[in-house]
């Protein structure tokens, strides 16, 4: 008997997804029975459905099909709450699979029930609860379409665990063709002339760009063919090779003065496939809210992202790798351009340089961050964990695509190490380095039991000061000598890197640092905790220099 269960795996594989990540829960043993017999899914179980939530994320990032996590109800769905809002601020298409309680116990406030609509409705592109199995096929074709189109991000859908596994005679539904539109002729001559007029333009690229297969090669072209300035949106660097003339670097978390002042002086801003949001546009102030300074051209697959804060002058609702494809043969070069570009590519090269500092209680995390950074494989992955240790790798370590960076843009603690995990699962054959402080490898280290399960080669960098750093950081600003809630004590972290079968090494002087490539080059894993100053972070101690 086929079951409704047996329909949504058929269904998911349709839409290229090959590997589910789960904690397991009695509320969806029939879904989980159906996958038991199936070699063209991988059945990944994790220790935490946060930890099963950002792998689902992880995975989605690499392939483009839609991420999915399997949780029970009640508690395994609010523990992957995270990953929910995690790929709502990310815009990265999820499906979560929540197993409700019967049918006749809905609405009666039974043990463990939930109303996701409710709880997740805020978060979610969009929620379903399925209480009749001749609607689950017309409900998970419209999950994946809405998690994957637009703007990606997160869909919830709740089934009772006797429709699960319910019979259902109904076919598995192919995926629909994604809605395609171009950009008016009158829009593109418009963009063409502004662009070539343009004396100071700029191109801020983000994640739309990865949604089409080619789309960095068509980035890449496209900058070269018109000499623009890139500038990559919040944690997206793997965009475009951080080591080209035309890099610009990236509007993260407060740049510096000198740099916002430069880009302000911009005459031209075209947004190919990023939202402005907070960060990106530093606070609503590159461009200016509400009227920009320059004139602004955004693209974007989704409408709605278009106009949302700043009024653009032009707003093309499209691809934006295919609207940079045609627009790859530009009638000519204004001459004041090159001296623009030296400008803001000189202010990126200035502000990217290591730092040396003068601390007595451990390691620079910086530091380790440009080793890491010269020691990468071509084609490596490397994740990263929220939290101040991480700050240099965006502004120091120079990303060149195929390398990728998996970084949450919702500031989730917890996401490297479980990434790391995905990601490795996902592309076996390459370098994945996890870097990780000790606040966050807490919050979801156990899932390193996946990679001990799996034998998965990972390299894994843990920062460990005992602080809370960012929070930390604020606190010191906003409270000097006032610190509370923010230290906390850590197990033998090289003893739990090695009880998950991690060959363990322990980094406590910058002499130490000189192990850090063969430690990357090892084809086993690895685990590394550095002793990690907190002087060097804390505001107004211990001012760091420029290495010459």
């Amino acid at each position: 008997m086929r079951t409704t269960s047996d329909l949504i795996v058929d269904t998911l594989t349709r839409h290229r997804v090959s590997r589910v990540f789960c904690v397991p829960g009695e509320s969806y043993l029939g879904l989980l029975d159906a996958l038991h017999d199936r070699d063209d899914v991988d059945t990944v179980v994790c220790r935490h459905e946060s930890g099963a939530g950002f792998m689902a994320l992880a995975d989605a990032r690499l392939t483009g099909a839609p991420g999915v996590a399997l949780v029970s109800r009640g508690p395994g769905a609010a523990n992957a709450a995270i990953a929910v809002h995690t790929a709502q601020q990310d815009g990265v298409p999820f499906l979560l699979i929540v197993g409700q309680v019967p049918r006749d116990h809905l609405r009666r406030d039974a043990f463990q029930e939930i109303d996701y609509g409710r709880m997740f409705g805020g978060m979610a592109k969009w929620t379903a609860e399925v209480s009749d199995p001749a609607r689950m096929a017309e409900t998970l074709l419209r999950a994946c379409h809405v998690a994957t189109s637009g703007l990606p991000g997160p869909v919830v859908i709740a089934v009772p665990e006797d429709v699960l596994t319910a019979s259902c005679d109904t076919a598995p539904s192919a995926p629909q063709p994604a809605p395609r539109s171009a950009p008016h002729p009158d829009d593109t001559a418009r963009l063409r002339d502004w662009l070539g007029a343009a004396h100071r333009p700029l191109l801020l690229a983000g994640s739309g760009i990865e949604r089409t297969p080619g789309g960095r090669e068509a980035l890449h072209a496209f900058a070269e063919a018109w000499q623009l300035p890139v500038l990559v949106s919040f944690r997206r660097h793997d965009l475009f090779s951080n080591r080209h003339p035309l890099y610009a670097g990236d509007m993260g978390l407060a740049i510096p003065a000198s740099q916002l002042a430069l880009l302000q002086e911009a005459d031209f801003l075209l947004v190919a496939g990023a939202r402005l949001s907070d960060i990106t546009t530093q606070g609503y102030r590159f461009p200016a809210a509400v009227r920009p300074e320059m004139r602004l051209v955004h693209v974007h697959a989704d409408p709605a992202v278009i106009g949302t804060h700043f009024p653009a002058d032009l707003g093309i609702a499209c691809d934006p790798a295919t609207l940079l494809r045609i627009l790859e043969d530009p009638p000519g070069i204004p001459l004041e351009r090159a001296t623009w570009i030296n400008r803001v590519v000189s202010e990126r090269e200035r502000i990217s340089r290591t730092r040396t500092f003068e601390v007595h209680d451990g390691i620079a995390f910086e530091e380790v961050v440009a080793r890491l950074g010269a020691s990468l494989a071509p084609d490596a992955i490397v994740t990263v964990d929220a939290g101040n240790f991480g700050a240099p790798v965006y502004r120091v370590v120079p990303f060149e695509p195929p390398q990728r960076l998996l970084a949450p843009i919702a500031g989730a603690m917890g996401f490297g190490v479980p990434a790391a995990v995905a990601a490795a699962l996902r592309c076996p054959s390459r370098q994945v380095v996890c870097l990780v402080g000790d606040g966050g490898f807490l919050m979801t280290g156990s899932e390193l039991a996946v990679a001990l399960e799996r034998r998965l080669p990972l390299k894994v960098i843990v920062s460990e000061n005992r602080v809370y750093g960012s929070i930390r950081i604020h606190q010191e600003r906003e409270y000097p000598g006032r610190t509370t809630g923010t230290g906390f004590a850590n197990p033998d972290l090289l003893a739990v890197g090695r009880a998950h079968g991690f060959n363990a090494t322990h980094l406590r002087r910058c002499a130490d640092l000189e192990r850090l490539p063969e430690l990357l080059a090892s084809p086993g894993p690895e685990f590394v905790v550095v002793d990690t100053s907190l002087e060097a972070v804390l505001p107004a101690r211990n001012p760091p220099r420029v290495a010459d």
